[in-house]
């Protein structure tokens, strides 16, 4: 046998700053993680497509309809009255002849903008003093005990009082729903940084001199988007449903902007003769509602990191 020589046995290694760095594990980027869990499930993109196009149908159609709900239609015949839904009158018409439809999708519109508006203002509020109370052991003495003078008094309660109080109207519609709502919003963001506020990161960034609206930006609300999501795809319908049963008592909106809880409450005497008047406005405010709890919970859970794959 040849003899092998010795220094053909070994050779050195190059050694590549670059290459000890690298990291032999998939990119992961967090955003693009959450969009493809969303839209893992068929059924989670169908409805998110109906969701979209429903809701840019109401806030759309009624800025073409010619609806005013001050104004009565021209045609004011018995034949226009009580039609059933049909391919000319899609809803069918109401005791005064006005199409169903431009009724339906008018409260509709309406109800969607004050619930999203007040959602945003609610959520941001919420989020911010939230943060602060559950950092701020200080502000934490006095906000709980105006917390537990709110919460001892029914939503709806307050809510009655202040719209008898300041008036029907969009504007006060949206302060009446935002002023009282946002300190439970605050109160649960609290309750979810006081959970992790005293973990080891956020105790070294404290020892370092961070400052606490950089640690609550970096540190804190980042680990509570899920948790934010959570509860914005609750709030949403449940604001919605506060705007209907206002309207319905004849609060919230009054009678200068339609509204589908106004709709419902003009509808409810013809239950009986026409069903037609008062289920159409109901399954509409049933399909928005639903349809945003739906996708708003499997948005939150795709948030979640711990569903990622």
């Amino acid at each position: 046998m040849m003899e092998i020589q010795e220094e053909n046995l070994f050779e050195f290694a190059e050694f590549d700053e670059k290459e000890s760095e690298h990291i032999a594990a998939p990119r992961y980027s967090y955003w693009k993680s959450v969009w493809r869990t969303f839209i893992r499930s068929k059924v989670t993109v169908a409805l998110t497509i109906f969701l979209i196009v429903l809701i840019s149908f109401a806030l759309i159609q009624p800025l073409y309809s010619g609806y005013d709900p001050l104004i009565a239609p021209n045609i004011n015949k018995a034949e226009n009255q009580y039609l059933p839904p049909s391919s000319e009158h899609i809803f069918g018409t109401d005791n005064i002849g006005n199409e169903v439809w431009d009724v339906v999708w008018a409260g509709a519109r309406n109800s969607i903008i004050v619930s999203f508006v007040s959602t945003a203002i609610i959520m941001v509020l919420g989020i911010l003093v939230g943060a602060l109370w559950g950092f701020s052991k200080k502000m934490d003495k006095w906000m709980i005990e105006v917390y537990n003078v709110v919460a001892n008094v029914p939503y709806l309660l307050l809510a009655m009082i202040l719209s008898y109080v300041l008036g029907a109207g969009l504007g006060p519609l949206i302060f009446v729903m935002t002023c009282i709502d946002w300190i439970y919003v605050a109160y649960f963001i609290r309750t979810q940084v006081m959970i992790i506020r005293d973990r080891e990161y956020n105790l070294a960034s404290k020892c370092l001199g961070t400052r606490t609206f950089t640690m609550i930006q970096k540190n804190i609300l980042p680990y509570l988007v899920s948790v934010i999501v959570t509860y914005i795809s609750r709030e949403i319908p449940a604001l919605i449903s506060y705007e209907v049963f206002l309207s319905y008592m004849g609060l919230g909106l009054g009678t200068n902007y339609a509204s589908l809880g106004r709709t419902i409450s003009q509808y409810k005497s013809f239950m009986t003769g026409y069903p037609h008047l008062f289920w159409i406005p109901v399954l509409v405010l049933a399909a928005i509602a639903i349809s945003l709890y739906v996708v708003g919970q499997k948005l939150a859970d795709a948030t979640d990191p711990r569903t990622h794959r």
